[in-house]
């Protein structure tokens, strides 16, 4: 433990210095700058500010009045500042009472903070960590078995860990160590509450654990925990998929391509991916056994492709840096189901909108039918609309089977 109170000392006089480094340093420059090159500082920062307005006055984006009205603000802001800076000068002095005071509050900072840590530290946690055995690894990279036996360790001495429990069982069903995976699982579930938004999951991996334990079976078992996980949760794709399997594997592929389905609409990722994997095959034995099957507007990726570019018109009212958005929107929605960011000096611009751009999970393209897709140049660069932006717009757009890709012309102006 000597070391912790050694550390906790020089910590103490660090804080402390870094308490009276600004007096010194201020008394310093004070002796050093004077109040001239303060004047001379504001001066400078006034004629850019002045400059900044010129040249927005001569791109037409501010009004005579607005430019009078901001010049003269300057200008008072000006006068203040130098006024200011001239009563300061040489006012900051180092005095013993404020040496006294600084030294009084420097001092009870690492005092209170001991204090502090006498009845809530964690000293005795500490030193009982210290105590520990020096890493088993020996500094090097574990493999997976020591790794997972380090882990089944900790978790003996705290099973009610449901995070390490998790990442032991999901290694266990990678491994094909499916009768170990469905017991971590089950342990999980044992200390998880029942209204927890994980529990459905974990009960929908377990009977998908069950369900490999038992030679990729749906027994009695196996049904019971599916029964069990679609009480709490409907739509949960882990046992929907394991419905499916189970009906296409008895050539019950009405049934297969439904609950297929089902999940397909609320996964994504490589989830969506496999999921939309089996419909496809449900969908084309179905067919060859001769049967009329809709559309699936599911297997058709949700995704627009685009050029985006801005009219010959407007083309003198933008800078190159200006920043341009193009979304995609639920037709009059507000929220961006799909959005990427450009600059003026990117356009024309091939562009295309899809799942993997969304603001959240819960608002993708593919959740909707048709958007309305728009590109906006932001005169303040924010991605919220204002005055004097410029736009282009297109609604409404199909968000599946479009072929050729759209022209957004930038041609309008915010009102």
């Amino acid at each position: 433990m000597i070391e912790l109170w050694v550390g906790i000392a020089f910590l103490t006089l660090l804080a402390v210095a870094f308490v009276f480094l600004p007096f010194v340093r201020a008394k310093r420059m004070v002796q050093i700058e004077t109040a001239e090159d303060r004047k001379e500082q504001n001066i400078e920062i006034f004629r850019e500010r002045l400059s900044e307005l010129e040249q927005e006055k001569a791109a037409g984006n501010l009004e005579e009045s607005d430019f009078d009205t901001l010049k003269t603000e300057l200008e008072r802001n000006l006068l203040t500042d130098v006024e200011v800076e001239t009563r300061k000068s040489g006012s900051l002095q180092l005095t013993t009472q404020a040496l006294v005071t600084v030294t009084i509050m420097a001092m009870l900072v690492p005092v209170s903070g001991i204090g502090l840590y006498s009845v809530m530290g964690r000293s005795a946690d500490l030193e009982v960590a210290l105590a520990q055995p020096a890493d088993p690894f020996n500094g090097q990279k574990p493999t997976l078995e020591q790794a997972l036996a380090q882990l089944e360790k900790e978790l003996e001495m705290n099973p009610d860990n449901p995070e390490g429990w998790f990442l032991l069982s999901t290694t266990y069903m990678n491994q094909g160590r499916y009768e170990e995976g469905a017991q971590g699982f089950k342990q999980i579930l044992s200390i998880l509450p029942d209204d927890a938004p994980q529990y459905a999951s974990v009960s929908g991996q377990y009977a998908q654990a069950l369900f490999f334990t038992n030679g990729s079976k749906i027994t009695p078992e196996v049904r019971q925990q599916i029964d069990k996980t679609l009480a709490i949760e409907p739509l949960e794709i882990t046992v929907l998929g394991l419905l499916g399997i189970d009906a296409y594997e008895n050539q019950n592929y009405e049934a297969a391509l439904e609950h297929w389905l089902t999940a397909l609409r609320n996964a994504d990722g490589q989830t969506a991916e496999s999921l939309r994997s089996g419909v496809k095959k449900a969908r084309d034995q179905l067919v060859a056994q001769g049967k009329n099957v809709p559309e699936i507007p599911e297997l058709q990726i949700a995704s627009i492709s685009m050029k985006v570019d801005i009219s010959a018109e407007m083309k003198q009212q933008v800078k190159p840096e200006q920043v341009v958005f193009v979304f995609a929107r639920e037709v009059g929605g507000r929220m961006p189901l799909a959005a990427v960011k450009l600059s003026v000096a990117d356009l024309p611009a091939n562009v295309t909108l899809d799942d993997s751009m969304a603001m959240s999970p819960q608002a993708k393209l593919s959740s909707v039918p048709v958007v309305e897709v728009s590109a906006r140049i932001s005169l303040s660069g924010q991605p919220q609309a204002s005055k004097g932006d410029l736009y282009g717009i297109i609604t409404p757009v199909e968000v599946r089977g479009g072929s050729l890709p759209l022209s957004l012309v930038i041609d309008k102006v915010v009102e």
